[in-house]
């Protein structure tokens, strides 16, 4: 039999357990909303960085499910402010178009490893790992 590629499946999994994509996403969070300060968008980062930290701690599961919760909830707010076409293609247009693509895509991976995720095994993983 020969070698069989990965799936879509398997890519959206790993991009749910990695703790990178909350930790990008945070940060252009951030950059948009710092200069003025938007107090409300400005809460989201601290808990997408808390996110990625529980992550790399061993609970993927957990992490996925925060990031993918707060992801959904700031693509919900990113979509009801209302941008004219010109500023769209500017340099903060771009940005707030990757944010939300990578809101989405937080949403779809870290909904899928939450979904599917075994407890069982990460709690093995874990301590067999002797994370203190």
């Amino acid at each position: 039999m020969a070698d069989r590629k990965p799936g879509a499946l398997s890519y959206v999994k790993a991009w749910g357990e990695s703790p990178f994509p909350p930790t990008l996403l945070a940060t252009f969070i951030a950059a948009q909303h710092a200069r003025p300060p938007q107090f409300l968008p400005l809460l989201f980062p601290p808990v997408l960085l808390f996110s990625s930290y529980i992550n790399v701690h061993g609970y993927k599961i957990d992490g996925a499910g925060i990031s993918a919760a707060w992801s959904g909830l700031y693509l919900v707010l990113a979509r009801r402010r209302w941008q004219p076409l010109m500023r769209k293609w500017g340099a903060r247009g771009i940005i707030r178009g990757t944010t939300v693509g990578l809101c989405a895509t937080n949403v779809v991976g870290g909904a899928l490893v939450y979904a599917i995720g075994k407890r069982s095994k990460e709690d093995s993983a874990r301590e067999g790992n002797d994370i203190a």
